[in-house]
């Protein structure tokens, strides 16, 4: 192996906790209090948000694994993906779309909270086979999640003046990082990626992200179509921090699980932005109506 390899493997996992903490951060500096308040208020919404994303998602997952028959190392990629929705860049994606913002505001803790709470305790019953205590899981997550989180909502809400200070600086960050472990992941990863082109693996990908984003949006159950494409872009994209962290925990992890959670955060990065702009044009035919 070359050194330069050598270099690209000890250095992607600092890089996912660097990344996994810069985006959570961020998401915690887009955290209105007085509006999750209100909006933990609604209780369908709350509903809505826990069976998209810890019962459909992770049921699809394993539906589309049956049906391709993937190997149990894409399997369980996917299947950690299913457990952590909502990415970084929703808030942007959201503006795009021209969602509520409000409800961005809701999705994001529930999800986040989800994440930290479920995907401990689900992760070692649903992957067979694998050896792994919830603890392992839980204990990396709450450090790169459920801490950053708090932190970044605590500073807007008590010292609003400083979070509007550092809020570009931290959003740049993001991005960087984002950047970073999507090309670090390509590099690192490229043979077992090229191995997925043709196969189901990659094919479950597209399947998984297409169908989650379609179910969640259509079957809004009484929500208003800003809230229900907020819904669909929070579970298309892929929270891929958690995901490859829970990854990283499995002791003798097969690589084909992380190359499998690297591709869902690039189509992340390829089919949010596409859904954003669609939503944003529908939004636009909902306003027309209206007048």
């Amino acid at each position: 192996m070359s050194t330069v390899m050598q270099f690209l493997e000890a250095a992607f996992t600092p890089l996912v906790f660097i990344f996994t903490v810069a985006n959570l951060f961020n998401l915690g500096l887009q955290v209105k209090l007085p509006d999750l308040i209100v909006g933990l208020k609604n209780k369908k919404a709350i509903a809505l948000i826990l069976v998209w994303g810890w019962v459909v998602g992770p049921a699809l997952a394993y539906l589309i694994s049956w049906v391709l028959a993937l190997d149990e190392a894409y399997f369980i990629g996917l299947l950690l993906s299913s457990l952590a929705p909502v990415s970084a860049f929703l808030p942007l994606a959201v503006e795009k779309a021209r969602g509520d913002m409000n409800f961005t505001g809701v999705l994001v803790p529930v999800a986040m909270v989800g994440i930290v709470v479920l995907m401990p305790l689900l992760t070692p019953l649903m992957i067979k086979g694998v050896t792994i205590s919830a603890w392992s899981i839980a204990k990396p997550i709450l450090l790169t999640v459920f801490l950053p989180l708090v932190i970044g909502a605590a500073i807007r809400h008590f010292a609003t003046i400083a979070a509007a200070k550092i809020i570009p600086a931290v959003i740049v960050i993001s991005k960087i990082t984002t950047m970073l472990v999507a090309v670090w992941g390509v590099v690192l990863f490229a043979r077992p990626m090229l191995d997925t082109v043709g196969s189901r693996a990659l094919l479950s990908v597209i399947l998984f992200m297409v169908g989650i984003g379609l179910i969640s949006y259509l079957f809004g159950f009484g929500l208003k179509q800003s809230q229900r494409s907020v819904m669909s872009l929070g579970m298309l994209s892929r929270n891929s921090g958690p995901a490859l962290i829970a990854a990283l925990a499995i002791p003798n992890g097969d690589s084909h699980i992380i190359t499998l959670i690297v591709l869902l955060n690039l189509g992340g990065l390829v089919f949010t932005p596409i859904a954003a702009g669609i939503f944003g044009k529908l939004a636009g035919r909902t306003v027309e109506r209206k007048k």
